[in-house]
């Protein structure tokens, strides 16, 4: 593939903080690429460094194969969509798309129909009059857009772009963030702490926290196959808890947790004999069950603590007292039913070895 943007062992320090610490990774041409994690992790502080605005301490960022310090900031085709969506107030919607290209120096003939094209493009088509306060949320997110759009830029870079919208608007947007880079194929990097938003967006996603890249990999491969327990606590709903391994002969290896024992995947990881481990498990790999079922490798019993509707789903935090009375949430996956399972209710859990993971203890 065509490498589009490569960062290579960069570090940033601020003082005695390291915001971002020896991240490698690289993004190809024409893909969408997701940082993700929680607050502080050092994702914006990569993300400014990939656009001029911040330098390495050490490392090297290379887009093109150019190193990013080397292009002037004018020079660099570089689009962007802030948090903040920084529109003019004063300019009407078509003004502020065609801004970027006067700064540019666009052929002035050329100008108004890019502006229409980019507005047709993200659904604004007429709407080029008005001014960001006669505009929604969800409409001025557009205009940002084709403003960052307008210019064709190799590189389009997203920092949280999302995050001040209302949860609906927030999911509409992701699809129209998504269909539109399709049907560019730009390159995009970008930035959030929504893990929802990274999955249903990206190409490939990067977990990062405390300044270190955790994982890259694609959704699907960093959801069914986490690297280390960060990873698997963060994406998705997920209970953990504590165990000793008891058995590593063969595959599955066995785990106790306060007197159940368990059948567990090590994912890789090479874990001794009574070696501490935290036990991951998803919610919607767990069944409540009927009764005593011996269709799961792992069964276990426990009183429903909270009941969740959610609408499309019914969320149970179940505490299970032989697992070191340790709290598992559980997904409803019976819809159709609608089995109700009262708080203070005792009900029987089961799931299959190969989707709890057993990740070294970090105590």
């Amino acid at each position: 593939m065509d490498r589009m943007v490569e960062i290579t062992n960069v570090t940033k320090t601020f003082g005695d903080i390291t915001a971002v610490d020896a991240a490698t990774l690289s993004v190809d041409r024409g893909d969408f690429l997701t940082i993700v994690g929680p607050s502080g992790c050092g994702k914006t502080t990569l993300l400014r460094m990939v656009a001029g605005f911040e330098t390495p301490s050490t490392g090297d960022i290379r887009i093109h194969g150019k190193q990013v310090a080397d292009v002037p900031a004018y020079r660099r085709s570089i689009g962007m969509v802030f948090q903040k969506l920084a529109l003019f107030p004063h300019m009407t919607a078509a003004q502020n798309v065609a801004y970027p290209l006067k700064m540019r120096r666009f052929d002035p003939k050329e100008i108004p129909g890019r502006v229409e094209r980019y507005l047709d493009l993200v659904k604004l088509g007429g709407l080029g009059d008005r001014r960001p306060h006669e505009l929604s949320g969800g409409q001025q997110q557009r205009v940002a857009i084709a403003r960052a759009l307008s210019f064709s830029p190799d590189l389009l870079l997203l920092d949280e772009p999302l995050s001040a919208l209302d949860k609906k608007l927030r999911e509409e947007m992701q699809l129209e963030f998504r269909r539109i880079q399709q049907e560019l194929g730009v390159t995009t990097i970008n930035v959030t702490h929504d893990q929802r938003e990274a999955l249903v967006m990206s190409d490939h996603i990067v977990v990062m926290n405390d300044g270190v890249v955790q994982q890259a990999d694609t959704p699907v491969a960093l959801y069914r196959e986490p690297g280390n327990r960060f990873v698997a606590n963060f994406i998705g709903v997920t209970s953990m808890f504590p165990a000793t391994v008891k058995s590593v002969d063969g595959s599955p290896i066995t785990v106790q947790s306060g007197s159940a024992l368990l059948k567990a995947r090590a994912n890789g990881e090479v874990l001794a004999l009574d070696a501490l481990v935290e036990c991951a498990i998803r919610a919607e790999q767990i069944r409540i069950l009927d009764g005593d079922s011996d269709a799961f490798d792992n069964r276990v019993e426990g009183t429903v603590e909270q009941r969740i509707f959610e609408g499309d789903r019914v969320v149970y935090a179940v505490r299970v007292e032989d697992l070191a009375d340790s709290i598992l949430y559980v997904f409803d996956h019976d819809p159709e039913q609608h089995n109700e399972y009262p708080v203070g209710g005792r009900v029987h859990l089961g799931w299959n070895a190969r989707d709890l993971f057993a990740f070294p203890s970090l105590n």
